[in-house]
């Protein structure tokens, strides 16, 4: 029985969405890693070896190892390399990997990821970035970010009943209000949310944004102003906070990471999907639209879609549309090919949502391998099933077989067994 406020309790929310490893296969993992991170820096046998002795020995003797510097940021660029929703991966060597493991107080956590915010920002230029905190080891769990995305915007049911703000948000809002965060009044559209974090018992803390955090951009067309008028703006840097990254069988749960915004993330979901801002009739009739036109949706996306490019730069700062970036991730296929490796691509996250059958990944056959290092929300969900693919290794039609029935004997046991 579980001793009430126990942190080790089955109602932990972190313990419950982190993969369930045994120790065979976390060596496993672990020696993939150490293979492939040797492999792809040219590195001694010698030296492989001898690191895979001491991590396979340390896994034995206490259940976890501990990456170098150069194994970490290796670790963090192949976890975005193999991660099959990004369509911007050909950027992936590029990563700036901060290793920030030895700060574990909450306070200070928060103060890291603010800069983080603040340098990937920085003069418009967004770049992608990551801050690695402690990793699972063992029983001990590190502090961890409880929020989406590091900056979101609130979510109000107001007392008529009606919704401000992203609806998306208004669990996170009504958690930020219990825990002492007062909403500005008047309640905006756009009102930045705190972070939530919770330290290593689990209980939550609130920290407001410093507002040289929150680089944001007012959304206007060059032709129509009325667009303007609605009061639209969107932040720069899409920091997502609440993955696990898993190295070579090491899991760490605090790795906020942002790249860069394409503009159908904007205008096409953000603003547009019913879930969210809705925002598909206020547009057209700003644009002055003829609702009998049963194309009056494409013309709001369309539109939408260059009101944010536009605004995005005029104010100087990053942002891709969807004709380039599916471009650019063909660029990443063609690569990645000619350097041996399998690309895992999901389709319904790589083919943009507008004027899907114009870009060329609409075409693309795509397969997840779900390899690792990769990033995951929980083992619930794109976690499970993730492990050591091998698809890019030579090895004998026999032992490719083997791995191959040896993986689906273990998803088969831990679903069943």
């Amino acid at each position: 029985m579980f001793r009430l406020g126990d942190r080790w309790a089955a109602s932990d929310p972190l313990r419950r969405r982190l993969r369930r490893l045994t120790l065979a296969e976390r060596i496993e993992e672990a020696r993939g890693f150490i293979n492939l991170f040797h492999r792809e820096n040219d590195l001694p046998d010698a030296t492989r070896l001898a690191r895979a002795r001491d991590v396979v020995a340390s896994l034995r003797r206490s259940g976890s190892y501990s990456h170098t510097p150069d194994e970490l940021a290796f670790g963090a660029r192949v976890a975005w390399r193999n991660h099959a929703r990004c369509i911007g991966r050909l950027y992936w060597k590029s990563l700036e990997v901060v290793d920030c493991r030895a700060i574990t107080n909450p306070d200070s956590m928060a103060a890291c990821i603010f800069d983080q915010l603040r340098n990937a920002a920085r003069d418009g230029d967004v770049r992608p970035m990551i801050s690695i905190f402690a990793p699972v080891e063992g029983d001990q769990l590190p502090a961890w970010v409880e929020s989406r995305q590091a900056i979101q915007y609130a979510g109000y049911v107001l007392p008529d009943g009606s919704l401000c703000g992203d609806p998306d948000a208004i669990e996170t809002t009504r958690t930020a209000v219990a825990l002492g965060w007062k909403p500005p009044e008047p309640k905006g559209m756009f009102d930045v949310l705190p972070l939530i974090l919770r330290d290593a018992d689990g209980r939550r803390r609130l920290y407001p944004l410093p507002a040289d955090a929150v680089a944001e951009v007012a959304i206007t067309h060059p032709d129509f102003p009325a667009i303007a008028a609605l009061g639209l703006r969107w932040y720069t840097v899409p920091c997502v906070s609440d993955c696990i990254m898993t190295i070579g069988g090491i899991d760490y749960p605090c790795a906020p990471f942002n790249g860069f915004y394409m503009a159908t993330e904007i205008a096409s979901r953000d603003f547009i999907d019913e879930t969210r801002y809705n925002l598909l009739v206020p547009v057209a009739a700003a644009l002055g639209l003829n609702f009998s036109d049963p194309l009056w949706r494409d013309r709001v996306v369309l539109e939408l879609n260059r009101a944010v490019l536009y605004s995005y730069a005029q104010a100087g700062v990053r942002i891709l549309d969807h004709h380039t970036a599916s471009r650019q991730y063909l660029d990443f296929v063609r690569l990645e090919e000619a350097a041996g490796r399998a690309v895992s691509g999901d389709w319904a996250w790589i083919v943009p949502p507008q004027a899907s059958s114009a870009c060329p990944v609409f075409h693309l056959p795509m397969t997840d391998h779900q390899d690792v290092p990769n990033f995951y929300r929980s083992r619930a969900s794109d976690g499970g099933a993730l492990a050591l693919s091998r698809v890019t290794e030579q090895r004998s039609r026999l032992l490719r077989r083997y791995h191959r029935e040896r993986r689906r004997f273990r998803d088969w046991r831990r679903r069943y067994g």
